[in-house]
């Protein structure tokens, strides 16, 4: 059975959106976003291996696809979002035996940790979690279908797709057959050609296997994905995502297996996000936009590319230095095109960047009354649009919120996007400076025109999925109890010693409290503290 759970999105699907464009691996342009079935979207993304703890570079694909479907819904479109766990795969039948348990065990205690994982970092957009060990019966059939049409052959219990069968194999990574000749691993003997690929392998003493027409045995990798894809989302479905590390041989073999059987397209688009690599450079974020990657990258990014093998750490461990929504940020900072250069320096950077916004939350409450995170915001495009009049503030915002959504709707460049909200978070803190909402009672027309500038930001931060709830402990602002009790003491304790004129140890307190990365803001309603 397919594990599922309910999609915590509700689309207005009558008006979706019409100026989206989306860059396609398979032409190498950006193309107008036209779903297979109009208001209607299926997206499935290529999951983990699940053999060991998940690492950042396991949480890529999953938030920047998490973010695109948020604004898929938000922009009108019904969405399915798919992303398959492999259970059963060389390397956790080696990693198994390794620990001494068994493959099932290590897969469901590995699945367990991406999962909670996925909850951390608030990706919880997907319907269907399927898992190559609940779908055999689906890949055995779609491999028999591909065996009758003889685009795959039997040999010695195991089963190979016949690649010089399929003329326009290579279509996606432009590799021609003849540049793919290989020694053709340990099955080599059993091939008709070396660059033919397992479809279903023959099983070995003690390993996990299934009964099939070609006798025990277990599916090869690329052929679960086409199996499961197909069972949830049809015959051809709107885009197919992954890595850029993907593109081949892993894609290019779906792609074979898939249109060889059904005669049709598997996926109109496809979308491949960057690379996470290992970065000593720290370089700015906040308010600029990045560049999209170049043609040509994939061979360096791959090159770089962090993973286990490269000593990339557990995600768990990540989690307890950094805030989830840092994090998140950080992930959607740059254009899912580019790679993402990972360093603890500019995750920290990352952070200091987020208290812009968070000081504005505080400052939003303070002036209203109201938490900014009980702002009732437009979950539709079209509901989010108002009219600015010739209030000046209100005439920025509005441009700041067509411009978020040109980025958006140019192939989902998060990196503009986000350089957008910190200009409306700054337009938002510089009315609010110019008006002196906080020396005086502000008025209503005053408060009108704040309030719409924290609407739009929320509205549009939620189509990124940042800025949902309020952040807890000190990473993410300071709100842990023992933390803010302690800051207020020390507070009323500076405040006391400026009241006796005791300026010298109001400075030191100040002082040594900036040492520590404790900024204090003061201010007529009292002294507020953050984080750099």
């Amino acid at each position: 059975m397919l594990k599922t759970k309910e999609n915590p999105i509700v689309a207005n699907v009558s008006q979706p959106g019409m100026s989206l464009r989306v860059y396609n691996t398979l032409s190498k342009t950006k193309e107008p976003f036209e779903p297979v079935k109009p208001g209607q979207v299926g997206m499935y993304l290529c999951g983990p291996t699940v053999y060991k703890p998940s690492h950042i570079g396991h949480m890529v694909g999953p938030v920047i696809f998490d973010a695109i479907k948020r604004y898929l819904a938000y922009s009108g479109y019904q969405v399915t979002f798919v992303v398959n766990v492999t259970d059963v795969d060389d390397k956790l039948i080696a990693e198994s035996k390794k620990r001494g348990i068994s493959m099932p065990a290590l897969a469901e205690e590995m699945t367990a940790d991406y999962m909670h994982n996925l909850e951390a970092m608030g990706v919880d957009t997907i319907d269907h979690f399927p898992r190559a060990t609940q779908c055999m019966g689906d890949i055995i059939k779609f491999i028999e279908k591909l065996v009758a049409k003889d685009f795959a052959y039997e040999s010695d219990g195991d089963v190979y797709f016949d690649v010089e069968k399929d003329r326009e194999y290579g279509k996606l990574s432009n590799r021609d057959v003849a540049s793919m000749q290989g020694e053709g691993g340990g099955m080599a003997e059993r091939k008709r050609s070396a660059i033919d690929f397992a479809l279903w392998k023959s099983a070995k003493p003690g390993e996990p296997s299934w009964d099939s027409p070609w006798g025990k045995g277990r599916p090869g990798w690329h052929i679960e994905c086409s199996a499961m894809s197909h069972a949830i989302l049809g015959e051809t479905f709107d885009i197919h995502g992954g890595g850029l590390d993907l593109v081949f041989p892993h894609h290019e073999n779906e792609i074979a297996q898939s249109e060889c059987c059904h005669g049709k397209p598997q996926a109109k688009y496809w979308m491949h996000n960057g690379l996470m690599q290992a970065s000593n450079e720290v370089g700015k974020i906040g308010g600029r936009a990045t560049r999209e990657a170049q043609p040509g990258d994939q061979q360096a990014q791959e090159a770089g590319k962090m993973g286990k093998s490269k000593g990339a750490s557990a995600f768990s461990e990540l989690l307890t230095r950094h805030a989830p929504e840092t994090i998140r940020f950080f992930l959607l900072s740059t254009h899912y095109r580019r790679p993402i250069d990972f360093s603890e320096g500019r995750i920290e950077e990352v952070h200091t960047g987020l208290e812009q916004f968070y000081r504005f939350f505080k400052r939003y409450e303070r002036i209203t009354g109201a938490s900014f995170y009980e702002v009732d915001y437009p979950t539709h495009r079209a509901a989010g649009d108002f009219d600015p009049g010739d209030e000046p503030t209100l005439v920025q915002v509005a441009e700041l919120r067509k411009r978020f959504l040109e980025s958006m709707d140019d192939d989902f460049n998060t990196g503009g996007a986000v350089a957008d909200l910190f200009e409306l978070v700054r337009t938002a803190n510089k009315y609010a400076d110019d008006q002196k909402l906080e020396a005086k009672k502000p008025t209503d027309a005053q408060l009108a025109v704040l309030r719409q500038a924290a609407t739009t930001l929320r509205e549009l931060a939620a189509t990124l999925g940042l800025f949902r709830a309020a952040p807890a402990g000190p990473q993410a602002g300071g709100d842990s109890e023992l933390v803010g009790k302690l800051m207020e003491l020390v507070i009323e304790l500076r405040a006391n010693a400026r009241k006796t004129k005791d300026f010298a140890t109001a400075d030191r307190i100040r002082d040594v409290l900036g040492e520590a990365g404790v900024v204090l803001e003061d201010r007529p309603g009292g002294t507020e503290w953050t984080l750099k």
